[in-house]
């Protein structure tokens, strides 16, 4: 049995004291704002392209997005992983544990983007074929696409700086880092585009370089602000056991991410089978519901590394308190993001003032914004599962929950009743989910599966 003497020279924010909710709070707030940001960096691209581009420029930028995750989700999974450990440690006192972790996952991430965006910028227009995107978009989404892989390792450095900082229970510093990037991308934006008339391709290249500023900064910042993160970045250094620890709780989130996005790819070739104007529609719409989305997935973060440490430190009395918060706040928020439906024409003409675009987005948001509420519970509970370290029931569940809910009944609903009805396939998908992790949560058999990942470390204070 290792012990370990806790470490108490490095600030962080400790979750396992204190009122629930006002944590939960105070963690996700930062999150959500920087959500925000995200999605007004997002929404910039698109509202440029639609208004000053076209309606084909928004369709494909919209077409290209479902495969450019795919490409990173594998990351994705694997940062998560690094929160959970991270926090874990943190909660065991273990900081010597923390320091190779951010290490690993850092030496990790350098060297996996490189093949991730050779990879992806041969594979542009093949798979951009194989989802049915339309002839007149094509060649605008191949450009986007290939220019955005060429700077993929930006996006993949500001996501293991936020997920590294989240994990010390620090969801404050990397609403810095989006913020200045959202600043550089919208000016960009409107550089680009409406001054050198650069099209999709200066959508692309902004992005590009915001992020690449952003992770850049949140390098700097980090090392300044937390000594046990001044390690040489570029000295390509890994724990193989923590690696190991990293690879088993995040593969299965990045497989699940990895089918998830293939799925996607599915339902876009549907959506892409009505043409254009539905694409640019279907887009918009995708933007504009984020927006009740956002908050489901910032409180699920909290909840997350609020889990990881109050196991961590053996309070499970807590890590009750803090599921039954964050579902509670996710459903009010859910409830009140209803008003999007009403407000969605003069939304969506932010995007396009083509009738038929906002029409095609309307459907969406008809479809998907009444059960969205069946979004948060699910995605609350899988959180809480993955932040006690079972990676594995949270990802049979989103396969189930897309391949056997969302995509068939997408594909049979538009099928019998028309397209006017086939987002309806998302609470379907929802509630497959549901079937799966609400009884084991309920069984509470993920309470032990930190156990192992902590080694049976011993803190002294």
């Amino acid at each position: 049995m290792e012990i370990k003497k806790k470490d108490n020279s490095v600030s962080m924010n400790t979750m396992t004291e204190g009122s629930t909710l006002k944590i939960i709070l105070t963690f996700a707030f930062p999150m959500l704002i920087g959500n925000i940001l995200q999605q007004l960096y997002n929404m910039v691209d698109s509202i440029v392209v639609g208004n000053y581009v076209g309606k084909l420029a928004l369709a494909a930028v919209g077409t290209g997005f479902p495969i450019i995750f795919m490409m990173a989700a594998m990351f994705i999974g694997l940062g998560l992983g690094a929160t959970i450990l991270i926090s874990q440690y943190i909660g065991a006192g273990d900081m010597n544990s923390v320091q190779k972790t951010a290490q690993t996952i850092y030496t990790a991430m350098i060297l996996g983007s490189i093949p991730i965006s050779i990879i992806g910028i041969f594979l542009s227009e093949p798979i951009l074929i194989l989802i049915n995107t339309p002839v007149d978009a094509l060649p605008m989404a191949k450009i986007y696409m290939m220019i955005v892989f060429l700077g993929m390792i930006g996006s993949f450095g500001y996501n293991v700086n936020a997920g590294i900082l989240q994990g010390f229970g620090d969801s404050k510093s990397s609403l810095l880092f989006l913020a200045i990037a959202t600043v550089i991308n919208i000016i960009l934006d409107l550089v680009f585009v409406i001054v050198f008339h650069w099209g999709v391709a200066g959508v692309a290249i902004a992005t590009i370089i915001a992020q690449a500023a952003s992770w850049i900064f949140g390098i700097v910042y980090m090392r300044k602000k937390y000594e046990i993160l001044r390690f040489p970045i570029l000295r390509f250094r890994f724990d193989r056991v923590i690696l190991k620890k990293i690879i088993k709780l995040g593969l299965p989130t990045g497989i699940q991410q990895t089918l998830f996005s293939i799925g996607i790819m599915s339902l876009q070739s549907l959506v892409n089978s009505y043409g254009s104007d539905f694409i640019a529609g279907f887009n918009a719409a995708n933007k504009i519901d984020t927006f009740a989305f956002m908050p489901i997935q910032s409180f699920s973060n909290a909840v997350t590394t609020f889990t990881g440490q109050n196991i961590g430190a053996k309070r499970m009395d807590r890590v009750h308190q803090g599921t039954v918060t964050a579902i509670s706040l996710s459903v009010v928020v859910c409830i009140a993001c209803l008003v999007i439906v009403p407000l969605g024409p003069y939304l969506l003409g932010l995007f396009s003032p083509d009738v038929a675009v906002i029409e095609a987005g309307m459907i969406y948001l008809k479809n998907v914004m009444p059960t969205i509420a069946l979004l948060a519970v699910v995605f609350t509970i899988n959180a809480v599962i993955r932040g006690a370290g079972e990676s594995i029931v949270p990802m049979i569940g989103a396969i189930v929950s897309l391949w056997l809910g969302r995509i068939p009944a997408a594909y049979f609903i538009a099928d019998k009743f028309g397209k006017e009805y086939m987002f309806l396939s998302y609470a379907v998908g929802w509630a497959f989910w549901l079937l799966i992790s609400g009884p084991y949560y309920l069984s509470g058999k993920w309470k032990s599966k930190s156990e192992k990942l902590l080694n049976n470390t011993i803190v002294i204070e």
